[in-house]
């Protein structure tokens, strides 16, 4: 599982021009599954996330999490963090779990993100147009393969 976390000031999420949800403050994830991954990765990258202490406190120092920030989060689904460049021009999404797992496991990690942060999700396998300021700009990449 990978999971693109960005600070943001503000993030919406369009899909056909209507937009589909929109944080203010916060957090927004890309969110990606591969062959191996299952329920058991989910609780560790939540975790991950919610404690990843990437906000500045008083002193200017990213030393708080989204729970001690209160922020909202935008969980957007992305397969293509699975991308193999490898060979050519054209990436392969070999690696990118199949999508009837996948949304399974992107709504359980969104709706248990949720029980401790404000969640709003995108439209799993549309074509999404997403927007966010980007602060800092801060960007870190989690990643967890299955054991």
């Amino acid at each position: 599982m990978k999971v693109l976390v960005q600070r943001s000031n503000n993030a919406s999420c369009t899909v056909d021009s209507k937009l589909v949800s929109k944080i203010d403050s916060g957090l927004v994830l890309f969110v990606g599954f591969t062959n191996n991954d299952d329920e058991n990765i989910i609780d560790y990258m939540v975790n991950k996330v919610i404690n990843l202490r990437i906000f500045e406190d008083e002193n200017n120092v990213m030393n708080k999490s989204i729970l001690d920030y209160g922020g909202e989060i935008l969980s957007i689904s992305q397969f293509t963090l699975y991308a193999d460049t490898k060979k050519g021009n054209r990436p392969s999404y070999i690696n990118a779990l199949s999508g009837d797992k996948a949304i399974e496991l992107y709504e359980l990690f969104s709706k248990k993100l949720n029980e401790h942060v404000k969640t709003y999700s995108g439209v799993f396998g549309a074509d999404m147009n997403i927007n966010l300021e980007n602060v800092g700009p801060t960007t870190i990449i989690l990643e967890k393969e299955n054991e």
